[in-house]
């Protein structure tokens, strides 16, 4: 089972459209995760339209719109791996324990809102992940996103994918007098 991770697309503040390498993985992609920032209705509409399985989340700037439609908490058995995804987990520091302690019967738990790639594992039992952003960089050298596939109950071959950074959104240009 192939899976694309994704969260913090922020649309249209930080990026007008998805990147197009993202929008071709969508359809090829068993399921789709997205944990959280959207800011638009519009990509949701486009991503459930697209993916064969949608799994969101809604995150700190997400309005009322997504957070009618999405969760805060989402979870799911993909096979025999159980996974949640959720947009905040708190500072850096300490999240292992944190996440391992709020989410005891998960595998794998996706989550955004650093817009900092993260992989990593609370004790051998629970793995961390999160994709980065694919259109909002902030401190990062790239824009990213993950992909991972779920074979015999476990999460392999994860794999973060850079991406250039895409044009911001453009400001109408002051007039000037003739």
């Amino acid at each position: 089972m192939e899976l694309l991770l994704v969260s913090d697309t922020h649309i249209p503040a930080r990026a007008r459209v998805l990147p197009a390498e993202l929008l071709e993985r969508v359809p090829r992609a068993d399921v789709v995760i997205h944990a959280g920032d959207w800011t638009d209705t519009a990509t949701l509409d486009l991503l459930q339209e697209r993916a064969r399985r949608l799994i969101g989340v809604y995150g700190n700037n997400d309005g009322p719109g997504l957070r009618a439609r999405l969760p805060e908490v989402a979870y799911a058995e993909l096979g025999d791996l159980r996974v949640a995804v959720v947009h905040e987990t708190g500072p850096a520091q300490g999240r292992e324990q944190r996440c391992a302690v709020r989410f005891p019967d998960v595998d794998v738990l996706v989550f955004g809102h650093s817009h900092i790639p993260w992989d990593s594992t609370a004790g051998d039992r629970l793995r961390l992940l999160n994709p980065g952003s694919p259109t909002d960089r902030r401190r990062q050298p790239y824009c990213t996103y993950m992909t991972a596939r779920v074979s015999d109950g476990r999460l392999t071959e994860v794999r973060l994918h850079r991406l250039p950074r895409p044009p911001r959104p453009s400001r109408p240009e002051p007039e000037r007098p003739s």
